[in-house]
């Protein structure tokens, strides 16, 4: 895991000195990604520089360092990321007559792109991964990233230069880069709480898309090329798919020793390793697998909080007493929690608005002082059925086939009609076990999509924190920005709605949300964190699995428990979801308000020409009064204006 940067410009005419200090003023930028040495290479003539921050994890000698080259000298590379099965890779490669100089899977990489070509190369690999590759037979770079975007690459285009970088704030050190603020980018995160990987808060930069790679020519035309499709991974799991509802004894053996071999492929490093360990299914039963397969106790961390219903340290405990791991854990309390919220912008280049990167930023530092790599259970929700929109689609879907729209409109007016607050009070009826949080948002919410036109619009809507026709960006047309920006493809035909929901959270939600919050986090303290769960063969045979493997009667992530239940007792690990959560209502109404209060006199100054400022007045006054719960989307409210202050946009 590191950093890169780059430029390329094969019209310019600067001296070697100058790309020198450009190049080492955005490796500065990204300094917290590779803490463990920096790399630079550059090339006057052709008009490239190329640089990389390491942070050692496999051939930890000088023969694993960045920049680096090919036997021949003719191809380079500055690397961000792993390549799991360098191993077997390489040993092809030796067999064709390649010989290497050390151990490190990014020699594997290089020889292999110059052998076989990128193209060839890409299909064959198994990891998380960005690099840039120069092509000096070919006078090329190419570009390339991983199949679900666990490691991210922006690019910025300005005539024949071509900027690159794992970081935004890396492309801002170079002169030709001018940071103006996108819209319609702005537009999108107020809704969804990030932006957009079509787009980015600042014109003209992208995203190289996850399973893509570029190739750029000496004239600055960018070609993109895709090696990896999930729309055609969902397709051939169709077609795969075993239906037979009797017997699910062989898919819990196949899905173990999948899962097993990702675990095991991930646990090869030659630093200190670890595991993030919440006590949920997910990380619980990548743990559990960690654990059957090492020698030594594993290393397990944690956080709690003080305030019981966001806390789940005793679950951890418990899963790690259980599986007998060496486990750490540390309590936060209130203030060392918001002590972090002013820094947020500094580790997150562009707005990010999910609030779990504040418990995930005190997760990885307290990992980061212990071990270097640690294994995570992001991806099991995804694929397995795990979030609470993929249990209710099932009766969305029911209702909206059966109940008339004039039906659907009477129940959504009786759900609105009373404020959330009265519903709050009457759920105190229900078993505190039993009790779903927030239950009066939930229920105008689940109003509001009754009130929807058809099933096509419950996806969006479900995702937002305000409806996409709501102007709150001036100058933004709200009925032509709608959600997913650019669109996507129709799904696959067959696909029932909660598959749906599923494809579209894996294209978007996954890789724009959750895996920007744990790879800046983790980043962030120099801590390299890899996902069982995200290996692309566990991915594609999740598609072989019919819904009924995934939720059964109400319950999500059905076959990852039962795998789960042969490692921990089910009574350790059954409970009401709860995230990675920080009572931000409560924050927001009390030790954040004159932070927050603060914040909002940017609306009627330097933003007035921007937002609309009365949405957001109104909104912030109902939820100090504690007449509705608009956490998300105050919250979404106040990274932005924190990280324009802080970025000076």
């Amino acid at each position: 895991m590191c950093g890169i940067a780059g430029f390329w410009d094969a019209r310019a005419a600067e001296g070697e000195e100058e790309l020198l200090r450009r190049i080492r003023e955005m490796n500065a930028s990204i300094a917290h990604r590779g803490p463990d040495g920096e790399g630079v290479h550059v090339d006057a003539k052709a008009g490239l520089a190329l640089g990389h921050r390491r942070l050692a994890i496999i051939d930890l000698s000088p023969n694993g360092r960045q920049p680096m080259f090919s036997a021949s000298g003719l191809t380079v590379v500055v690397f961000n990321g792993e390549i799991y099965n360098f191993a077997g890779l390489r040993g092809q490669l030796e067999r064709e007559g390649c010989t290497f100089r050390g151990h490190s899977d990014t020699e594997v990489l290089v020889e292999a792109c110059e052998r076989w070509g990128v193209e060839s190369t890409l299909p064959r690999l198994v990891g998380m991964f960005a690099f840039a590759l120069w092509d000096g037979t070919r006078q090329r770079l190419i570009l390339a990233r991983d199949r679900l975007g666990k490691k991210p690459l922006y690019y910025h285009q300005n005539g024949s230069l071509l900027l690159f970088a794992s970081q935004v704030k890396a492309l801002r050190c170079h002169p030709a880069f001018r940071p103006r603020l996108d819209a319609v980018a702005l537009h999108h995160f107020l809704r969804l709480s990030y932006v957009p990987a079509s787009g980015c808060i600042y014109q003209g930069v992208r995203q190289l898309p996850p399973g893509h790679w570029a190739e750029i020519d000496r004239d600055g035309a960018l070609r993109l090329g895709r090696y990896w499709d999930p729309w055609q991974v969902v397709r051939e799991g169709q077609s795969g798919r075993q239906r037979a509802e009797e017997d699910s004894a062989s898919d819990l053996d196949r899905l173990e020793a999948l899962l097993q071999e990702a675990v095991s492929d991930r646990m090869v490093t030659d630093v200190p390793l670890g595991a993030f360990l919440s006590g949920g299914i997910d990380s619980s039963l990548v743990t559990a697998l960690m654990q059957r397969h090492s020698s030594q106790r594993v290393r397990t961390f944690s956080i709690g909080f003080q305030e019981g219903r966001y806390d789940e340290a005793d679950a951890a405990r418990a899963v790690a007493r259980h599986l007998g791991t060496d486990h750490t854990e540390l309590y936060v309390d209130a203030r060392q929690a918001m002590e972090i919220i002013p820094q947020l912008p500094a580790f997150y280049d562009e707005p990010f608005a999910d609030s779990s990167q504040v418990p995930t930023l005190l997760l990885s530092k307290l990992t980061r002082e212990h071990v270097t790599v640690a294994l995570s259970g992001d991806g099991g929700d995804e694929l397995f059925g795990g979030y609470n929109r993929h249990v209710l689609a099932a009766r969305l879907e029911r209702l909206f086939r059966q109940v008339p729209p004039v039906l659907r409109h009477l129940a959504a007016g009786i759900l609105r009609g009373l404020s959330p607050g009265i519903w709050d009070g009457l759920g105190r009826l229900i078993p505190p076990g039993k009790r779903p949080r927030l239950l009066g948002d939930k229920l105008h919410k689940l109003g509001d999509i009754l009130a929807l036109p058809d099933q096509a619009a419950i996806y969006p809507r479900l995702v937002a924190a305000w409806p996409w026709d709501r102007p709150l960006v001036k100058g933004v047309d709200c009925r032509r920005e709608t959600w997913p920006p650019g669109g996507l493809p129709d799904p696959p035909e067959g696909l029932r709605f909660s598959e749906i929901m599923q494809l579209y959270d894996l294209v978007t939600y996954l890789p724009e949300d959750i895996l920007v919050k744990v790879d800046r986090a983790s980043m962030a303290v120099g801590l390299e964190t890899r996902a069982p769960f995200l290996d692309h063969r566990v991915v594609a045979w999740s598609w072989q699995l019919p819904m009924s493997r995934k939720v059964v009667e109400g319950q999500g992530k059905w076959l990852l428990r039962q795998v789960l239940y042969r490692h921990v007792p089910p009574t350790l690990v059954n409970r009401p979801k709860m995230g990675f959560a920080l009572p931000v209502d409560g924050w927001l109404r009390g030790p954040l308000r004159g932070w927050c209060e603060d914040l909002m006199r940017d609306l009627d100054g330097e933003l007035a020409g921007l937002l609309e400022g009365e949405p957001w007045r109104e909104r912030f006054r109902e939820h100090v009064a504690g007449v509705r719960n608009w956490q998300i989307s105050l919250w979404n409210l106040f990274m932005f204006l924190s990280w324009r202050r802080y970025w000076k946009v």
